[in-house]
């Protein structure tokens, strides 16, 4: 029977991955690892193995040590960090018999970095909000006098990192300059066009440049977005199946502007700007995104493909490759609360109005 390791096992990103693959027929063993306990505790994974954070000098090894303990067949990381420190050492992972299904370094590098990204996309002529990297106070001017709005606001954000980290929409420069110390974030910050509040991804698996399965949703909600300077946290509340053309071609133009021959996960996030069309702002690389068990409850299980390409060099049959799910499923989501998966009118016919 197959092993499958998921590092960040506790964790919601991972959780909901494992969760997708313990519906699988094939029954594989599910083996979790991560770094925080109180998270590993919460895990359905089988067995649980502590280790230390990606960033820390004693991460190879003990990583090196837990595949040549368990022998996993497959390892999945669901961090941009970890992702990333695990890609400089993928040799050493393969060394011991485990696979990995994650595109080249190169272009890991160019989408955990949203400011490479955001070079690369301006380089193609892709529409993305004007950005600046910020590595000077001259910078963070500069930012200001060109790309302001109609109330002098500008979105400031960190390069690396997700869940909204260092997000901030601002019209005082001052705030703006104490924001970026706060975070010792010079050169490590970047400036951009303030764009609408309407989200939308494009989450998709890749098999050596050819597309295997892709799934857009939109968000209509964050949760706790009320407790931040941004109103962005990375938590979706409510969660759309959604079909659009134009993002589809948007999406994938994305994709190949920065990888060739795709191979992987793919999950591009872009917000629409005032002229209602969606602009790229990153790639989440070689992970699915935190709501992934929507597209599995609702009958799309992304993590088995995912894991059947890998093991067993197996493909799925569909109808459609480019979202197969209908359009309007709802994914509610509350904190202690299990999700649910609804619809619109659903929701209209279980509630009483007052």
């Amino acid at each position: 029977m197959s092993k499958i390791l998921i590092a960040g096992a506790g964790g919601t990103p991972s959780e909901n991955v494992i969760k997708s693959l313990l519906e699988c027929a094939k029954n594989e063993i599910i083996i979790g690892m991560g770094s925080e306990a109180s998270d590993l505790m919460l895990s359905q994974a089988s067995k649980k193995y502590v280790i230390p954070y990606a960033i820390d000098a004693r991460y190879k090894e003990k990583l090196v040590n837990l595949l040549d303990i368990e022998k996993p067949d497959l390892v999945h990381f669901q961090n941009d960090i970890e992702i990333l420190e695990a890609s400089k050492i993928r040799n050493d992972i393969l060394a011991t018999g485990t696979k990995l299904y994650m595109p080249s370094h190169e272009v890991i590098e160019n989408c955990v970095d949203k400011g490479k990204s955001a070079i690369i996309w301006a380089q193609e002529g892709i529409k993305i909000p004007k950005t600046f990297n910020i590595h000077t106070e001259a910078d963070l001017k500069k930012a200001f006098d060109l790309l302001g709005d109609s109330d002098g606001q500008i979105w400031l954000r960190a390069n690396v990192g997700g869940g909204g980290r260092g997000a901030l929409p601002t019209n005082d420069y001052e705030f703006a300059k104490k924001w970026i110390d706060r975070f010792k974030g010079w050169g490590e910050f970047t400036g951009a066009e303030l764009l609408t509040e309407r989200t939308v991804t494009w989450l998709s698996i890749w098999y050596e440049g050819e597309l295997v399965v892709a799934q857009t949703r939109r968000r209509k909600a964050w949760n706790l977005g009320n407790r931040t300077l941004s109103g962005v946290t990375g938590v979706t509340k409510i969660g759309e199946t959604y079909s659009s053309d134009q993002v589809d071609q948007i999406a994938q133009d994305a994709i190949f502007s920065i990888d060739k021959k795709p191979h992987g996960i793919y999950g591009v996030d872009m917000t629409y700007d005032k002229n209602n069309i969606p602009n790229p702002t990153e790639i989440n690389i070689s992970r699915f995104f935190t709501t992934v068990l929507f597209f599995t409850k609702a009958g799309l299980n992304m993590p088995k493909i995912f894991k059947d390409i890998a093991l067993y060099n197996e493909f799925p049959c569909l109808d459609k490759k480019i979202n197969p799910l209908p359009d309007g499923l709802l994914w509610l989501r509350g904190m202690d609360c299990e999700p649910l998966l609804t619809t619109e009118n659903a929701i209209s016919d279980s509630l009483i109005e007052l």
